[in-house]
């Protein structure tokens, strides 16, 4: 299967602004791209990529005075399968975890496990150890949430959107990655596409999509919160250990975002000979 994804984003900056963007796919799926994965600066300026602390793609440019323009378009394989679901999956105790997967243990900028460990544990304490304890986080705060685009705020902590009970995909990753935490299972928040491949199309504009990851049985598997449901087509474009990590842009000055697209869609062999660019925003 292979599926096109880009961006078109513009911002306005009022002086010369030094930037780190994460807009590039993980190293990890490098592999899958067809032709180039590059990304377009109008007006043209240098651009630098360094591996950052989480394993993520980082390009530091220096945007000029006035709008500058970022985009990309590329085609990517996708094995076509659904979100790998294993019941089985033990949780591991903390003493058999890896030293570098301890740090999604902790409490983070946005997931404040200090303010939701009692919550947690009255809450899971008596789950079954392993999958069926994250399957039941992924429940609660599925159902704890109301989804809109419209409650999006940048600075909202799972703490706050477990009181609030609103919120985008990223408050659903936070939650559910926080009361992970507190339950000592590995958790780290994920940002990329994901289209509505395999369900049913969703006219609305959006945004890059985020949902998280944990760590059982000695490997990874891939939650999302929102969804509550295997997905086709995830893109992952960074990891970390919450929204705070994997920002698609930093600006170190005042940076005004004018224009924001997102495409990811699954294209036959014969669009895809084409280079056809086709807008179908990300779910």
């Amino acid at each position: 299967m292979k599926i096109r994804a880009g961006y078109n984003i513009a911002f306005q900056c009022f002086q010369e602004t030094p930037m780190n963007l994460l807009l590039s796919v993980r190293p990890e799926r490098m592999a899958d791209v067809i032709g180039q994965h590059t990304i377009k600066f109008n007006p043209d300026v240098p651009a630098r990529d360094f591996i950052d602390m989480f394993g993520n793609i980082c390009t530091r440019i220096v945007a000029p005075a006035g709008t500058i323009e970022i985009s990309n378009d590329f085609l990517i394989h996708d094995s076509g399968l659904p979100d790998e679901v294993a019941p089985g999956a033990r949780q591991l105790a903390v003493a058999e975890l890896p030293d570098d997967v301890l740090v999604y243990l902790l409490g983070s900028r946005y997931c404040d496990t200090d303010k939701l460990s009692n919550l947690a544990w009255s809450l899971f304490g008596g789950t079954p150890l392993g999958w069926e304890r994250v399957q039941a986080i992924v429940d609660y705060t599925h159902n704890q949430i109301e989804f809109g685009y419209h409650y999006a705020r940048n600075d909202r902590t799972a703490a706050e959107g477990h009181a609030e009970r609103i919120g985008v995909c990223r408050d659903f990753a936070h939650l559910a990655v926080t009361l992970c935490r507190c339950m000592n299972i590995p958790a780290r928040y994920c940002t990329g596409y994901l289209g509505d491949i395999g369900v049913p199309i969703d006219p609305a504009p959006m945004d890059f999509s985020a949902w998280f990851e944990v760590y059982l049985d000695g490997r990874w598997y891939t939650f999302d919160a929102r969804h509550n449901h295997p997905r086709i087509g995830r893109i992952v474009m960074a990891r970390g250990r919450d929204a705070a990590d994997v920002a698609i842009s930093t600006s170190f000055g005042t940076a005004q975002l004018l224009k924001f697209e997102v495409t990811t869609y699954e294209v036959t062999e014969d669009a895809a000979d084409q280079h056809q660019p086709q807008l179908q925003k990300v779910a």
